[in-house]
């Protein structure tokens, strides 16, 4: 590679740096910042102090991979070669459903990038499966023309709802998808930097302004009525990764990235586990899963809090482990019977080990051992236990299909749904034991 093509990519690097250290640098607003939250503060302060007596884990080692590494990428890689749209460049969701959201196509892009890194394709063929997909983002319909829609149609582009069928207004935006596709952005930026003007063109469509209000990240819903009603976004965990990733390109989530406002603490299995105060769509007392931990660790790295936090649930599910005998590796992940979504969380709905749908309700017949968990925390921390976790999981993958979502708890047998998120954490774990993670790994 020439001086120049690496002083390049160098450059891209510094500007990521210096971008994510003056996001930070917002943070520092909270404390001047007073009023009518000092007193979340202070409630905030004691809960957090409860963290101060978790001895973070130490990262795994990174910098290489085994043969069986590879085999086991190869295999989550057949997902996307099955499932990418040859017309429009987007990824299925789920194994042949052609439709997609913004965090889905951002996890394609940490695939592909991931893909590279781990030699199961050239750099030229991530770029032009990236820019593929950008192209089609670009030219995309927004909903109301401000911000990506909730849903896509993967052959059309078409606005969808999330029975995949057109409506012509859209459903609304995810504030938490958006960030989610942003960092993805961020890691295209920092590793394809010729990538730059149309990842550049995309973000000066979306009108993402609209999404941040006073430090807060705001999604757009339809009433009933069809009014666009605007909604603070985000739970404790889910928040603080999509504020990191907007913070890249310098947009001031100060309060998103706050997690002490909203925080309580509850214990399970003697640890701390960091709950959000406020409802799950102001319905359902809020849930903790690993999901937004994983991504934090594997592709910025983690800060202090969030490393903190990701050890305390990480112990709580492997004491769960020594204690009962049962496999645990919990989060957020599709299920191959009707409600078809669920999250498995450490603490949710008010309990500990709670599996709750989307709509509230108690599912824990459906509690899984998933293989996206597995395989990330193993890359993160290495223990006897992470690997206990990838070699119960490791045979689900079919060479022609991918990875499966992992095993159903209560009888072994086998979550058959093939998804776009849990392939691509798994490939993000893999390069993240090569590499270490997305944002800081050597080109």
């Amino acid at each position: 590679m020439s001086f120049k093509s690496n002083l390049i990519k160098a450059r891209s690097h510094l500007i990521f740096l210096v971008a994510l250290g003056c996001g930070l640098a917002l943070v520092t607003a909270i404390d001047n910042r007073g009023g009518a939250d000092d007193t979340a503060a202070v409630t905030g302060e004691a809960e957090m102090a409860q963290f101060e007596n978790v001895t973070p884990l130490p990262l795994a080692i990174t910098g290489s991979s085994s043969d069986v590494d590879l085999e086991h990428a190869a295999i989550a890689w057949r997902y996307f070669e099955n499932n990418t749209d040859a017309t429009t460049g987007l990824v299925n969701s789920t194994h042949n459903y052609p439709s997609t959201t913004m965090w889905e196509t951002g996890s394609y892009f940490v695939a592909t990038i991931s893909a590279e890194r781990l030699g199961l394709i050239t750099e030229s063929e991530a770029v032009s499966r990236i820019g593929a997909a950008l192209d089609t983002l670009y030219t995309m319909r927004l909903f109301d023309g401000i911000l990506p829609n909730k849903a896509y149609n993967v052959r059309t582009g078409e606005l969808v709802n999330y029975a995949n069928e057109p409506v012509e207004r859209g459903l609304g935006w995810s504030a938490l998808d958006i960030a989610r596709m942003v960092g993805a952005l961020g890691h295209v930026e920092a590793n394809y930097p010729e990538l730059a003007p149309k990842t550049t063109a995309l973000m000066q469509r979306w009108d993402l302004d609209q999404m941040i209000e006073d430090g807060a990240l705001i999604g757009g819903n339809l009433t009933s009525e069809g009014d666009l009603r605007r909604d603070q976004e985000g739970r404790v965990g889910y928040e603080q990764y999509a504020a990191k990733a907007m913070m890249l390109f310098g947009f001031d989530t100060y309060r998103a990235y706050d997690a002490q406002s909203h925080l309580m603490v509850r214990e399970v299995e003697g640890q701390p586990i960091p709950v959000d105060t406020r409802l799950h769509r102001n319905i359902t007392p809020a849930f903790t899963v690993s999901e937004p931990y994983l991504f934090d660790g594997l592709e910025f790295g983690f800060d202090a809090r969030s490393l903190r936090f990701a050890t305390a649930i990480y112990l709580a599910q492997e004491a769960r482990y020594r204690d009962t005998g049962t496999l645990t590796a919990v989060s957020e992940s599709h299920i191959d019977v009707a409600p078809y979504f669920i999250y498995s969380s450490v603490w949710g709905g008010g309990a500990p080990w709670a599996v709750m749908t989307f709509s509230g309700d108690r599912l824990d017949s459906r509690r899984t051992v998933t293989t996206k968990v597995s395989f990330a925390w193993d890359a993160l921390f290495g223990t006897d236990y992470t690997r206990e976790l990838v070699t119960a999981v490791a045979p689900l993958g079919d060479p022609e299909k991918g990875f499966p979502e992992g095993i159903y708890e209560i009888d072994g047998t086998t979550n058959g749904s093939f998804t776009v998120n849990t392939n691509a954490v798994v490939l993000a774990a893999l390069a993240f034991r090569a590499h270490g993670p997305l944002i800081r790994g050597d080109q």
